[in-house]
């Protein structure tokens, strides 16, 4: 069995489920999906979208930097929205974050997301 450490930071929301907020294997790190939930009140900062990628974003951050890395070591990434019509808006707020080589992606629409967030982002980062 590989050795897993799980990471957690108070800097990004607790998880509210049965799961870590992210798990290392080696120099690998699988980050659990993150929603716009202010870490401290554990509530979503905003009824808009822009606003909720942007504190994904930070939540992913922070959770990379307890890690030992941060966003630009992340190699995949899965947005999942609640509507599509919202992808052009993802790319800019993305592009706020990262750089050229991106890293890979996948943007999926689903019908509802924990807590009714309107973005959720997990991914997976090499250390």
């Amino acid at each position: 069995m590989p050795d897993k450490r799980i990471i957690a930071t108070d800097k990004a929301p607790a998880a509210i489920g049965t799961y870590s907020q992210a798990v290392r294997v080696a120099d690998t790190v699988y980050l659990s999906g993150q929603i716009p939930l202010d870490p401290d009140s554990m509530t979503i900062v905003s009824d808009e979208f822009e606003a909720q990628v942007v504190q994904v974003f930070k939540n992913l951050s922070a959770v990379c930097e307890a890690a030992g890395g941060s966003l630009a070591d992340i190699v995949k990434l899965n947005i999942y929205m609640t509507e599509l019509t919202n992808f052009a808006k993802a790319n800019e707020v993305m592009g706020r974050y990262f750089q050229q080589p991106y890293p890979a992606r996948a943007a999926i629409g689903v019908k509802q997301l924990p807590k009714d967030a309107q973005v959720e982002i997990d991914g997976i980062m090499e250390l």
